[in-house]
């Protein structure tokens, strides 16, 4: 039996090395995020219609856990919770407490803002007393506890990081490249919205949106990857695939909220393509479009930074001089033709 040699050696070595850190990411970023879920700067309003309520909610704007908003009316709350800009509300009156949450923003944040209305009750009509709740934007029947949707985003970003894998070791960089990248997020789009929407019934909304920003999703990861891999190789695919599902994906806050993870990885979630296409296919599943404009110009960011890597990628492989290594054989042959001689 051959023994390897000193370079299989040291990729071996690297191999072994690689696991454990991998596995280092991968626990660390999902089990942290996950287990120190909690309240940090929450958007929440409050309406206070009787005298004395400021006292009663003033313990709201204690400490981090909730960014307080006021308004004048149960009415002007109920549009802010559809525009995205809070995630639930507290409307005290002489009558009692009623709670506006939206389980389609944020099944959890829902839970914690329940939880802390009927504590405001309890203040006003006694120990047994609890809040009126109303859920103003409410997850889809099929869902209702948003499980089907906050599943969704992990097999995006698998599909982009998976089709760019494929494309670039079937093609070079280049429009051709491009092309395929599209294509193929294109009909991952299709093929999501058919699976969640028109099957599962786990989003509502408009279709076509739904299904765009799917695949843009995809398309985003996918060119990204290519781009990375067309300019450093294909270690920058490989670091680019990682940075995407071990800390892109559990940082997104999809299953609970960005405000719900602990600093700062709810906002670098955000910023990150798998967070922003989560938070704009939300927007468009549930809130008719309302605050999709930071995780649309988020998505369209890496993709131009992606595009422009493949491309620039392309143009320094069409620069390197094709006929370069074309004499060597030449050469090789005439040596042994007078070798022969």
């Amino acid at each position: 039996m051959a023994s390897p040699d000193s370079a299989s050696l040291r990729r071996l070595m690297v191999g072994v090395v690689l696991v454990p850190v991998i596995v280092t990411m991968a626990l660390s970023a999902f089990a942290w995020s996950s287990s120190r879920l909690a309240p940090r700067d929450l958007p929440v309003a409050v309406v206070a219609s009787m005298p004395g309520a400021d006292k009663l909610t003033s313990g709201l704007q204690r400490g981090d856990a909730f960014d307080v908003h006021s308004y004048d009316s149960e009415d002007a709350a109920r549009e802010a919770i559809r525009d995205r800009d809070v995630y639930g509300a507290f409307v005290v009156s002489p009558q009692g407490v009623t709670t506006l949450t939206a389980t389609a923003a944020s099944v959890p944040v829902s839970r914690v803002v329940i939880e802390v209305g009927n504590g405001l009750a309890k203040k006003i009509g006694g120990k047994d007393a609890t809040a009126r709740t109303v859920d103003v934007v409410a997850a889809d029947p099929q869902d209702p506890l948003a499980t089907g949707f906050s599943s969704s985003v992990l097999p995006l970003v698998l599909t982009g990081v998976l089709s760019a894998i494929l494309i670039v070791m079937l093609s070079k960089p280049g429009l051709l490249q491009l092309g395929s990248l599209i294509g193929a997020a294109a009909l991952s789009g299709v093929c999501a919205g058919l699976i969640v929407q028109s099957w599962l019934g786990i989003v509502g909304g408009n279709w076509v949106a739904n299904a765009s920003v799917m695949g843009l999703t995809v398309f985003v990861i996918s060119v990204m990857s290519a781009g990375s891999a067309a300019v450093v190789g294909r270690s920058g695919m490989v670091a680019v695939s990682l940075l995407m599902v071990f800390m892109g994906n559990p940082f997104a806050g999809v299953s609970s909220a960005p405000e719900m993870l602990p600093e700062p990885a709810g906002w670098i979630g955000q910023m990150l393509p798998p967070g922003a296409g989560g938070n704009l296919l939300r927007g468009t599943a549930f809130f008719d479009g309302a605050a999709v404009g930071v995780p649309l110009a988020v998505l369209l960011v890496w993709a131009g930074l992606g595009v422009t890597g493949l491309l620039f990628g392309a143009r320094g492989s069409a620069a390197e001089p094709v006929g370069d290594g074309e004499p060597a054989p030449v050469k090789e042959v005439e040596l042994s033709r007078e070798t022969a001689g």
